[in-house]
């Protein structure tokens, strides 16, 4: 059996402690505060590891987290991020709570595992005496969950200086995500003609009504041949009842799988055009996350991980996924980046979100004999 993996299976009751601190420690991305309370959490831990703990203040969110670890000319980037899509008081309906192998909670799969799994493969290393031969350097950030907005500069910078990027977001079974789709967010925006309903209705315009049929033009957008999907996820409109609505909007996802892609929708989607003439549109946004597409620098980093999950007993597996993440922006820059290296378990933003407890000793171990095997 492998050393670190040994090791950290005598600490699988201690991992399973610090997920239940973080998971009720609730940190929305709208709640600085709460994610503020998880980088102090961090801090607190890395700090006895003789890890080098900078806070990163932010305005607008929680404050970013930058750890580094060890020693070396070049560096290794672990990223994840500390805010979840739940708002406070979640963990007062959804406790975290254990039922035999398997765990609840919000946030416990997206991502608190993740950041257990960072903690203790440094911790695991740091006690048994073993060094990568890269630097390590953790970015954990406080709004990936929004786009990343304040995050993605800092990202992007790191990764420049990295000969790869790790990225602790969960996994599904044994998967490992080598591609995702780029992730586009618009605005749309509609101006009607607001009268009374009844006694003027024929002079009006509703802004609504022309909501719907833009709702039904981008909907049939999508193409599921080219991996493309645009979704309309909120909608707002007018005042009163008995009043034609005089104003609309919409906001929309977009999901595409190449850059040439984003681009094409980009256009389709910022050249929508009314179809009632008294009414105007103005559409807002564009491309969040750059697609990531299969690049042999990722292939030969899942490989490498391929082989050393064999040596712990792991069947790993390729995979991609529709959902972005932060490894969107070090593989669009060209770094070798592998992601979906934190716990093992499903359902993301949804109420049955669950992971398998049993996974945090072997997906920890992975990724503590990944960063040995790199650079050697």
């Amino acid at each position: 059996m492998s050393q670190v993996l040994g090791y950290l299976e005598t600490q699988q009751d201690v991992m399973i402690q610090a997920l239940e601190q973080l998971v009720m420690l609730e940190s929305p991305s709208s709640e600085p505060q709460g994610v503020n309370n998880v980088a102090d959490w961090l801090a607190q831990a890395f700090q006895p590891l003789e890890a080098m703990v900078e806070r990163l203040p932010q305005a607008d969110f929680g404050d970013h987290l930058r750890v580094t670890w060890g020693e070396g000319e070049n560096q290794i980037l672990l990223i994840g991020h500390m805010d979840t899509v739940w708002p406070l008081g979640e963990t007062e309906r959804r406790p975290f709570r254990v039922q035999g192998h398997r765990a609840t909670g919000p946030g416990v799969f997206d991502m608190k595992g993740g950041l257990v799994v960072a903690l203790f493969a440094v911790t695991a290393l740091h006690e048994l005496g073993l060094s990568p031969a890269h630097k390590l350097v953790f970015l954990f950030n406080s709004d990936e969950e929004v786009g990343s907005p304040t995050s993605r500069s800092l990202i992007e910078a790191e990764a420049a200086r990295s000969s790869a990027a790790l990225v602790l977001e969960p996994s599904r079974e044994d998967a490992l995500v080598i591609w995702r789709k780029g992730v586009g967010r618009f605005e749309l925006q509609i101006q009607g003609v607001a009268v009374h309903s009844g006694a003027a209705h024929q002079q009006g315009a509703s802004a609504i009504e022309e909501l719907a049929h833009q709702i039904l033009r981008l909907e049939a957008m999508t193409d599921l041949n080219r991996g493309t999907t645009v979704n309309v996820g909120v909608v707002h409109g007018g005042s009163k009842v008995n009043v034609r609505p005089g104003s609309a909007r919409a906001e929309i996802d977009l999901r595409v799988t190449t850059a040439q892609e984003g681009q094409r929708m980009t256009r389709a989607i910022l050249g929508l055009k009314p179809i009632h003439p008294r009414t105007s549109l103005v559409v807002t946004g564009g491309i969040t996350r750059p697609p990531w597409e299969i690049l042999p620098g990722n292939q030969k980093l899942f490989e490498q991980a391929r082989r050393v999950g064999a040596t712990l007993g792991l069947d790993l597996w390729e995979a991609g996924s529709g959902g972005g993440s932060d490894g969107s922006f070090t593989a669009a820059l060209g770094i070798p980046t592998l992601d979906g290296l934190g716990i093992v378990g499903d359902d993301a933003h949804a109420l049955t979100e669950w992971v398998d407890l049993d996974s945090l000793p072997p997906r920890t171990a992975l990724l503590a004999e990944l960063l040995l095997h790199l650079g050697r």
